[in-house]
């Protein structure tokens, strides 16, 4: 059964995802940016079970065909497109990330490298198209550790669920001091696995909510404090789930993280309390995350012609990504980017399953074919729903192998 409290939920954080991606003023990037990863990875281990651990190898596959099948095949697709955009005008070799980086059209040994880079090691997406992919190698990694871990201690101590759990966020907290205080790097995994290990964290903080909601409730007073964490760490400049940790993160992520999920839920439940236009809206959006997540930056362009045509810009500045930067911290285009980003595949989306539903109704005399399910990024065993994938900051353009990714 579907639980419309985390649709919800992840509808809010789809959006805040995109926004951030909108080069929003930044104190309000700040705000979303501290929370809106951790928020992610909680809402998948809210739904682990002992289940799960009973049967690992059934676990461990469905999160292969719903984590890396879904990476492989639209980070292939983005692959063979990544020289027509070239063509096309989408991108180019003049203009690209705030930082100045620019991406460059593939050689035939470029596609062979980053084939294999994409099917080995889940890195080597085209960073410009594909860039917020590294959350399908993020949430696979996260919840198998999980479950190896957490199989590891029960069957070698007396520990209880909450222990075990509470030992495996100890365990990840000690990597990450280790990891930013002496270098320790996972070297399987790009940028030595800071945000995998981060997933791990905060999926078991996931477990450790679904343990104890009850106890701790819906309480406005709660949300509040919450809210107050969240303002506060964005004038501080504090950390999200980035590629630059530093030591202070132990300490101001996870509370981060931990309030800003509190604080989304809570907002959730008052939603879902009474049917609405917002209530059907956001559960729309949080059961198909996985297109606003996949097709929210090519959905820019659509935006970044108007800002060209408004202020008379370069044409060539449409390669920018992931937005046009001119004044983008002064205008309000950021809105307007926030609603093609996350209307236009939710558009499409519609428009295609309304067309599939109008052809299978015509050949239903002869074989009814059934109307697929959404595809989306399936958080746990239990629920089906997707986990969007958001995008923690802009990936660095043209990577080294192996080791530095976005």
């Amino acid at each position: 059964m579907r639980n419309n409290v985390i649709s919800i939920c992840k509808g809010i954080a789809i959006i805040l995802m995109v926004i951030g991606h909108a080069e929003v003023p930044d104190l309000l990037s700040n705000f979303i940016y501290v929370f809106h990863m951790p928020l992610f990875f909680i809402a998948a281990g809210y739904f682990f079970s002992r289940k799960n651990v009973d049967d690992p190898w059934g676990f461990c596959s469905r999160r292969m065909k719903g984590l890396y099948i879904p990476f492989l095949k639209w980070s292939l697709v983005f692959l063979l497109l990544h020289n027509l955009w070239f063509r096309v005008g989408l991108l180019n070799e003049q203009f690209g990330n705030w930082q100045g980086g620019v991406t460059h059209p593939y050689t035939a040994a470029d596609f062979a490298a980053r084939f294999m880079r994409i099917v080995t090691s889940m890195s080597g997406y085209d960073e410009f198209m594909a860039g917020a992919f590294w959350f399908f190698r993020g949430l696979l990694v996260a919840s198998i550790l999980f479950l190896v871990l957490y199989k590891l201690i029960d069957g070698r101590t007396r520990l209880s669920h909450v222990g075990i759990v509470v030992a495996i966020c100890a365990a990840a907290l000690a990597f990450q001091a280790f990891r930013l205080g002496n270098g320790l790097r996972i070297v399987t995994l790009p940028n030595g696995g800071l945000r995998e290990i981060w997933g791990l964290f905060f999926f078991g903080i996931g477990v450790l909510y679904r343990r104890f909601e009850p106890t701790i409730g819906h309480r406005w007073w709660v949300a509040l404090l919450c809210f107050g964490i969240i303002a506060y760490a964005a004038t501080q400049h504090w950390c999200g789930m980035n590629n630059n940790g530093q030591l202070r993160d132990l300490l101001t992520l996870p509370v981060t993280g931990t309030a800003g999920f509190l604080m989304t839920k809570y907002i959730a439940e008052l939603i879902d309390m009474r049917e609405s236009i917002m209530r059907r809206l956001l559960v729309f959006v949080g059961s198909n995350t996985l297109y606003v997540f996949i097709f929210h930056i090519i959905s820019f362009k659509a935006v970044s012609w108007l800002k060209i045509i408004w202020y008379g810009l370069e044409p060539e500045q449409i390669g920018c990504h992931m937005v046009i930067h001119y004044n983008n911290h002064e205008d309000l285009f950021w809105i307007l980017y926030t609603i093609a980003g996350v209307g236009i595949p939710l558009l499409v989306l519609t428009a295609v399953r309304r067309a599939h539903a109008s052809i299978s109704a015509r050949r239903a005399p002869v074989a009814a074919t059934p109307l697929p399910e959404a595809e989306a990024i399936p958080v746990s065993v239990e629920d089906p729903e997707p986990v969007p994938v958001p995008v923690e900051d802009e990936p660095e353009v043209a990577p080294e192998p192996e080791d530095v990714e976005d």
